[in-house]
């Protein structure tokens, strides 16, 4: 009872003072004043009458205590309210959470930096001379990194640099934490990375395990037993009299001639599979391994984004060292000096080497923790069969490369619609399910795409590669349709054959096309550079470089393109016939490319349900776009593209006709209620 008279006092007093409470007295009574004789009663008072105040006379005021508080909170209208709305609040939390969770579930995984976009090989002795020497050089590549990304490219790839001799193009490296002076310095190559990065590029860099210099350091240290480098080569006793050697078996280098090669200091011969200033590396060795790894590591922790390992078939020999067998068992085994003239069944993709492989991918997926920081790994397994080639992806549960390079079309010699078409199905029929393809029509140590073809089919093996799935590479050079060269007043030893298509970039008409200033560089610029040069075509309105551009801004554009269904139509002598579709757009792209004479193409006989007439979206002859062409007769020029576009709900990937002859790589779905990419397709 007291307690009960305690309170009602409480109230009371705070109801006397509320008239001059503001907010500003916390838990005090309010001291009242005396009432002036002739003013009127207090009003609160003459409200509440004589009896004592209840809570229902009261309304709620700044300053209560906490027992008026709680009296009020306890009320019907002031709890209902908060319980709704605490409710409300964690059911939208828990709404908005398996929301995230959904959409998390069902998106597809979002394509890497090396999906995303086409990759730009260059290499750096050829693209452009900073101090007027005549070779090019890492701060020749940093000047024309604007050029560069003009052309939509997301990854720079970059061949050889390291310290080395002239021997086969630098494969045969001295230092492998070393830049060759001809390209510069460290510090060049730092910076270079530095300002790659600043262009929201990546940079991958070429790199041959394989072998080394017969200069390089462990080499010397080899060959002279020292320490734990006495077995970082493969070394055999053979027999060496009067200036001949007879080698320990009939391996053969692929240059030709024995692959064994005696060392007067060592007493011993020495294995190379290529020249014989490049002994192998020997990776049964766990040392060797290991050196190999922290070179990985050195150039990760430089800021490059990824590596091409090179010759990585020729990691392993068989130990017991017997002979290869003949391809013509009829052949005198000592007339048998050339390397196709063997099975190579003990001297290539031996059991073993792709764990090595695989051991690189581990050390790269260390610095692939950061977001963002993806390291990429490919591998060049030239040489291979398809299905060789296919194991480079790794299994399904343990990753190797992201890809190995795809070369088939740049073996390519003439323009057919049947092996452009072969090719392209061979690759995507055999890859691994979820894996990712790529293309590339050239290369360093094979003829230009121009001089194999001709220059009316450049543009149309650029859209080829850009509307195929999976990533395109680019040689230097193939933007603008360069050619070979026919090599005169070379000083160096070089086979000739494989310089051609390492002609100096042809910047402009100035002197050596922009390329240097120097009086003298170390390749002749091809003689055509006056007409084929980067700002010439840049001022063209349908120049090889500018539907270049255009092709590489759909490819970045469009996801029918970057994540589209790729079905197969026809293929012939002359043409090649596809779509690119995707589940949630009713757009559907159809290319059509003419690899021989003028021909005629009927879309009709191919989709019935095709439109009558269709929009031209991009065409190699630029007359074309915009236009509408009849899909029962479409006539094509020699080496002419078009990418069709048209409507159409069903799509041919879910029809029983067309379902064996269509591939996705990473299958994903559009929604365009809620503008993102599922999975749920």
């Amino acid at each position: 009872m007291a307690e009960d008279k305690g309170k009602r006092d409480s109230i009371s007093m705070s109801l006397r003072g509320c008239r001059t409470n503001n907010g500003f007295v916390q838990n005090e009574d309010i001291l009242e004043k005396e009432p002036d004789p002739g003013s009127p009663p207090d009003s609160a008072v003459a409200i509440l009458g004589p009896g004592e105040p209840t809570l229902q006379d009261i309304r709620p005021y700044a300053g209560m205590p906490k027992e008026v508080l709680f009296q009020f909170s306890s009320q019907a209208r002031y709890r209902v309210p908060r319980e709704a709305l605490f409710w409300l609040t964690v059911a939208s939390v828990l709404v908005l959470t398996a929301a995230t969770i959904a959409i998390i579930a069902v998106s597809p995984k979002c394509l890497d930096w090396w999906q995303a976009g086409p990759m730009y090989r260059i290499y750096p002795r050829s693209f452009k001379d900073s101090d007027q020497d005549g070779n090019g050089d890492l701060r020749g590549i940093q000047e024309k990194l604007d050029y560069i990304t003009t052309l939509n490219i997301k990854t720079i790839w970059i061949t050889s640099f390291y310290k080395s001799s002239l021997k086969d193009f630098r494969h045969g490296v001295e230092d492998f934490r070393e830049i060759d002076p001809i390209f510069g310095t460290m510090k060049d190559f730092e910076n270079l990375v530095a300002a790659i990065h600043d262009k929201g590029l990546k940079l991958i860099i070429d790199f041959i395990p394989n072998h080394t210099s017969d200069k390089h350091a462990w080499f010397q240290l080899s060959r002279n037993r020292t320490g734990k480098y006495t077995d970082y080569y493969i070394w055999h006793d053979c027999t060496h009299e009067n200036g001949t050697t007879i080698p320990p078996n009939n391996w053969l280098s692929v240059y030709g001639n024995s692959s064994w090669h005696f060392d007067e200091v060592r007493n011993q011969c020495y294995f190379h599979q290529f020249l014989r200033e490049q002994p192998d590396l020997n990776f049964h060795n766990l040392d060797v391994q290991e050196e190999i790894k922290e070179i990985i590591q050195f150039w990760l922790t430089k800021g490059v984004d990824g590596f091409s390992f090179d010759a990585v078939k020729f990691l392993l020999e068989a130990e017991h060292l017997r002979d290869e067998a003949q391809v013509n068992k009829t052949q005198i085994p000592d007339t048998v000096t050339h390397y196709w003239e063997l099975y190579h069944d003990f001297t290539t993709t031996q059991v073993g080497m792709h764990d090595i492989v695989r051991s690189f991918r581990q050390t790269m997926d260390q610095y692939s923790r950061e977001p963002g920081r993806y390291r990429f790994m490919g591998t060049e397994a030239y040489g291979e069969s398809i299905d060789g080639t296919m194991m480079y992806y790794g299994l399904p549960f343990i990753q190797e490369a992201d890809f190995p390079f795809n070369n088939y079309l740049s073996k390519l010699n003439t323009p057919s619609g049947n092996s452009v078409f072969e090719v392209i199905t061979s690759w995507m029929e055999n890859m691994p399910e979820g894996k990712w393809p790529n293309w590339m029509t050239g290369g360093p140590d094979t003829a230009r795409l121009t001089s194999r073809f001709g220059e009316e089919y450049v543009n149309i093996m650029n859209m080829l590669v850009f509307t195929l799935p999976g990533t395109p590479v680019t040689y230097y050079g193939e933007e603008i349709g360069m050619r070979n060269i026919l090599v005169t007043n070379l000083n160096e030893s070089y086979d000739v054959n494989t310089l051609l298509s390492k002609s100096p970039m042809q910047w402009d008409n100035s002197s050596n096309a922009g390329f240097s200033e120097a009086n003298l560089t170390w390749l002749p610029t091809n003689s055509d550079y006056h007409t084929v040069n980067v700002d010439v075509q840049k001022t063209q309105s349908r120049s090889a470089l500018k539907l270049y551009q255009e092709l590489s801004l759909l490819h970045a554009n469009e996801l029918l393109l970057s994540r589209g269904w790729f079905c197969y139509l026809r293929s012939d002598s002359h043409s090649v016939v596809y779509t690119r579709e995707l589940d949630g757009i009713d757009r559907v792209f159809l290319v059509v490319l003419n690899f021989g004479e003028s021909t005629r193409v009927n879309l009709k006989e191919m989709i019935s349900n095709i439109p009558t007439r269709v929009k031209i979206r991009l065409s190699t002859n630029s007359t074309n776009e915009g236009s509408e062409v009849d899909t029962y007769d479409i006539l094509l020029g020699k080496g002419e593209g078009l990418i069709l576009e048209y409507n159409m709900k069903n799509l041919l990937h879910h029809q029983t006709a067309f379902r064996d002859r269509c591939f996705v790589s990473n299958q994903a779905c559009y929604s365009s209620v809620l503008n993102i990419l599922h999975s749920l397709c």
